[in-house]
């Protein structure tokens, strides 16, 4: 057999999944999985802001297709209207709420959020920054007790479970206490998606402690955090090296004995850059499919971006309808 074929992994079941499962070489099929299994349940009553392009509009009709979502169009009603007449799109039987600009649209669908007319929010046309400043807004906007971030879900052809890959979206360079929401926030993800006790490797550019490297500082206090229940519902280790995180023989040649190297769940990863670097490798150079969202507000926030496929936009939908209904999280101690 050539080097470069993929063997099937066979045997071990992935996040429950019976006998028969589809090979986990096969590109995509676990988020396929995560698709269907959020199509059992009740569509989710969702916010499109500001849905003016064939992009943003067409995946959230395409979710709601498949029975993940209950649409509502938030924006100017004429250019919502103007895009779909352009990409071919019908919207009959969608709700549409008029708002005079993006910045509007942002604000209505957090309104409609913050009263209980919609349970999730999706990004359409509109930059992510404008989308935010609505949501963490002190007055009026979904803020909690927790830190605002963003997961990567990465159905990765060459590693034999989903992959969590956190925070690559919002947070820039996390403070030690918005890093415990972070691996919370995670955390709670990988439980509504059917991941028990999720492992999480807490990444740095080493596997030992030291000063010179905040980010390893960091994550030892994270463990301690842990271990005190600050953090709950999964297990943690680091620093570790991305290397011997993901692989077991990588660890095992540098002595390391971890409940958590060679094979994670979650990657937490020191700052934004490298977890974007991170997400943007897997999809681009190791042929893995991605979807994400946003947890730590009210209600599940889908950032959608004008590069994500069809596919990308629908296991986003499915990652907010299995988060909203999964029980509500346990609560680490303050």
């Amino acid at each position: 057999m050539a080097d470069s074929e993929i063997m099937p992994v066979a045997a071990k079941a992935v996040l429950g999944e019976p006998a028969g499962q589809p090979a986990l070489a096969e590109r995509g099929a676990r988020h396929r999985l995560l698709v269907e299994r959020a199509k059992a349940g009740a569509p989710l009553v969702t916010a499109i802001v500001h849905p003016t392009d064939a992009n943003s509009l067409g995946g959230a009709l395409d979710a709601a297709a498949a029975g993940l979502i209950t649409p509502v169009l938030v924006g100017p009603e004429g250019k919502i209207r103007d895009a779909a007449l352009k990409a071919g799109l019908d919207l009959a039987g969608c709700r549409l709420v008029d708002a005079a600009h993006s910045h509007a649209a942002a604000e209505e669908a957090v309104r409609l959020a913050r009263v209980g007319e919609v349970q999730a929010i999706m990004k359409g046309n509109l930059h992510t920054d404008e989308l935010m400043e609505a949501i963490v807004a002190k007055e009026g906007g979904l803020r909690t007790n927790r830190r605002l971030s963003h997961i990567f879900v990465m159905d990765v052809p060459t590693y034999p479970r989903l992959l969590l890959i956190t925070d690559a979206a919002i947070c820039i360079q996390p403070t030690l206490e918005e890093k415990r929401d972070i691996v919370q926030n995670a955390i709670d993800l990988a439980h509504a998606i059917g991941i028990p006790e999720p492992k999480v490797a807490i990444l740095s550019a080493v596997e030992t402690v030291t000063p010179k490297l905040p980010s390893t500082v960091d994550a030892a206090a994270l463990c301690k955090m842990a271990d005190r229940q600050q953090i709950v519902g999964g297990v943690l280790d680091g620093p570790l090296a991305f290397d011997n995180a993901i692989s077991a023989e990588a660890a095992r040649t540098k002595g390391i004995t971890s409940p958590v190297a060679g094979s994670p769940d979650i990657l937490l990863c020191p700052d934004l850059i490298s977890g974007n670097m991170i997400a943007k490798q897997l999809s681009y150079l190791a042929n893995a499919d991605s979807g994400g969202v946003v947890l730590g507000a009210k209600v599940p926030i889908m950032l959608t971006s004008r590069a994500d496929d069809a596919q990308a936009r629908l296991v986003s939908a499915a990652l907010a309808v299995l988060k909203a209904r999964a029980p509500a999280a346990m609560k680490p101690k303050t």
